[in-house]
């Protein structure tokens, strides 16, 4: 039976690319998907037929990739990231589902951006965090700031997607300041370009002063918590066991127990 595979290429190298993400690529009898992110993937195109669309025609690729199925062709479509993370695979489950079209699909993950990103600067989103997309094309802007007000609030880290572009450049200076409200402003930042690609650059800054690098699309900015802090070249985001341990030395701090809820108590509050 025919299958579409919603493949996560990862960040684009293929030595992170999953074994069977690259097995799956490879016995496909079509890959369909955004042009650069085909070329990802060249060397493991042989005889499959290819299909390859330009930017802002998703909907074409899906309901190309869809359409190769039902004639019975086993399809790869390929996704930088993860497919499941603002990229093809909400598409097509929503194509399915509204038009009803009964196939066989399996959904191979990848690397996401955030995950990429966040590895070449240290522990960044060694907490609780999230991923807030500032392109405005799918999703209004202020829906997008209220999740931005949100997510600073709750004390997330924060992984910025599609930061700023050539037409939009004011979209994350107005997520700075709203981050300004809940957070110092030498909360350290991330600028990573092009994650584990040829043009990769990374960028070390704070929330006061990120905005000021150069950046575009291509980008993911990870803004630390209230916890995170600078150690050499990395970012750290602690987990919070020194709210339960001594890290000099492993032991329990007095009141806590190992496994169990943490307890509020004033010592704990003094560490915090």
């Amino acid at each position: 039976m025919a299958k579409l595979s919603l493949v996560g290429l990862g960040p684009g190298s293929l030595d992170l690319m999953s074994v069977k993400a690259q097995q799956v690529v490879k016995s496909a009898d079509v890959v369909v998907g955004y042009g650069p992110y085909v070329k990802m993937v060249s060397t493991l195109i042989d005889q499959q037929a290819l299909v390859r669309t330009g930017m802002t025609k998703e909907w074409q690729r899906a309901d190309s990739a869809i359409q190769h199925v039902q004639e019975g062709k086993n399809v790869a479509l390929v996704c930088s990231g993860d497919a499941g993370m603002y990229a093809m695979a909400p598409l097509i489950f929503e194509l399915l589902s509204t038009q009803s079209i009964q196939i066989e699909v399996e959904t191979i993950p990848g690397i996401t951006a955030a995950n990429a990103c966040a590895s070449l600067v240290g522990a960044p989103l060694g907490h609780d965090s999230c991923t807030i997309s500032l392109s405005d094309l799918l999703t209004p802007w202020q829906v997008i700031t209220k999740r931005i007000e949100a997510a600073a609030m709750a004390d997330f880290a924060v992984t910025f997607y599609n930061p700023r572009s050539k037409k939009r450049q004011n979209h994350i200076l107005e997520a700075q300041q709203i981050l300004l409200k809940y957070r110092d402003p030498e909360t350290p930042v991330a600028v990573v370009n092009a994650a584990y690609r040829e043009e990769q650059s990374v960028q070390l800054s704070t929330l006061e002063s990120f905005t000021n690098l150069d950046f575009g699309m291509n980008a993911a900015v990870i803004v630390g918590n209230n916890s995170s802090y600078r150690f050499d070249n990395w970012i750290v985001t602690p987990r919070g066991y020194k709210n339960k341990y001594t890290l000099d030395d492993g032991e329990t701090r007095e009141g806590q127990i190992p496994g169990r809820s943490l307890i509020k108590n004033h010592k704990v509050n003094e560490v915090e």
